[in-house]
């Protein structure tokens, strides 16, 4: 059985922003001398969570460019996921589960930058009927999504190449099987002619 993966988006390249939080402590001092200054209230603890952004996984909100990666991060993995279901959908039994390469977000999560969904894609032996149907599955499933990555090409390609060994082999064996009842007699009475001939 030749089995391959029919891999998914690769993303490849790791985004690390840091702000030190130095920095990130002395733009809220500023904002809250602002705010005496003007004679507002500071906001309470309460008001602080219900507007505060994402935050690291020790609590600490995010800077922008941080929350800027975590979005990316949020829509790559989003993508991710949807190009390898839309491979096990369309490939069925022949598929086998996704399995996804991750990248640890600002907030601490995981987040899935690249996958591949396993495919069998091997023509059926001695066969060619089920190749050809198992081939044309396998073409969907490869090409499936809106993006296909070049391994989902490449799968394509080879099981194009199968589905077209297979319809030639299923066309050899009509044409033996036509030529065989051919030189049958077709007619029962030739038929028992042509054994009283023999006889």
């Amino acid at each position: 059985m030749n089995s391959i993966s029919v891999s998914a988006l690769s993303f490849s390249g790791t985004a690390h922003v840091s702000m030190p939080n130095r920095a990130a402590s002395a733009a809220t001092e500023t904002d809250d001398q602002a705010d005496e200054a003007l004679g507002q209230d500071k906001p309470s603890d309460a008001d602080d969570k219900a507007t505060a952004g994402p935050t690291r996984a020790d609590g600490t909100p995010l800077a922008p460019e941080e929350i800027q990666l975590l979005e990316q991060l949020k829509q790559t993995d989003r993508d991710v996921r949807q190009h390898e279901m839309t491979h096990q959908i369309a490939g069925g039994a022949y598929t086998g589960g996704a399995s996804y390469e991750y990248e640890i977000g600002p907030d601490g999560k995981r987040y899935a930058v690249a996958g591949e969904v396993p495919i069998d894609y091997g023509p059926v032996p001695g066969d060619p009927q089920a190749t050809i149907e198992k081939m044309q599955t396998v073409i969907a499933a490869a090409m499936a999504p809106a993006d296909p990555s070049p391994k989902d090409l490449q799968i394509a390609a080879q099981a194009r190449q199968y589905l077209l060994e297979a319809k030639l082999e299923a066309a050899q064996q009509q044409s033996m099987m036509a030529q065989a009842r051919g030189s049958e007699p077709n007619d029962p009475e030739t038929a028992e002619t042509t054994l009283g001939q023999m006889a």
